[in-house]
């Protein structure tokens, strides 16, 4: 049974609940727009939809992507979206969660390069570090930024910086995997 104020399941949707999901549609196109190629083809969709996601970069602005976009909407319609809502979300994730990883590793070169007892918070740390490495590459990004050269030691430190602190992404990765891997108490009885 509905009450008055609800619609039954089986009822038509009203004109303004539809223009609703299709502009909601319409904004999930325009977010799959904004990715890029690489992380467009992560994400599961029909290959038309592709490539009319592909086919609003080449349009000129204003109009014709306004009609695009509403092609993709148009596109969406006939498909689940949920999906592709979860999937970019998790693209979306990737993206923040690698952005904080980078400028956490940002952060710490230039606590090695400035702070004196950098080196020691860094050990203090990740007492895996190779210390004498990390001294030759700070001594040697100092007397690159000094004389104007190309910071290759500082670049180097960054890199080395990157080996020691495992990406998070590819932590919970290698977790679930290994979660993957482990047999299931039930099935052994």
């Amino acid at each position: 049974m509905h009450t008055p104020d609800q619609p039954p399941n089986d009822a038509p949707l009203s004109r303004t609940q539809r223009k609703h999901e299709v502009e909601a549609l319409q904004t999930l196109g325009r977010a799959l727009t904004e990715l890029a190629r690489d992380q467009l083809k992560r994400i599961p969709m029909p290959d038309d939809l592709r490539n009319a996601i592909l086919d609003w970069h080449r349009f000129p602005k204003h109009e014709a992507q306004r009609r695009q976009l509403q092609y993709i909407g148009r596109l969406m319609r006939k498909i689940d979206p949920a999906p592709i809502a979860e999937a970019l979300a998790h693209v979306r994730g990737e993206s923040t969660a690698a952005k904080a990883y980078f400028h956490s590793l940002e952060r710490w070169r230039e606590r090695l390069l400035t702070d004196p007892d950098g080196l020691t918070a860094w050990i203090a740390e990740h007492p895996e570090s190779d210390a004498q490495q990390l001294r030759t590459l700070i001594r040697n990004a100092a007397r690159e930024a000094a004389q104007g050269k190309p910071p290759k030691s500082s670049r180097e430190l960054f890199r080395l910086l990157r080996e020691t602190i495992e990406h998070p992404l590819n932590t919970a990765l290698t977790a679930d995997l290994e979660t993957d891997a482990l047999p299931d108490s039930d099935d052994d009885a």
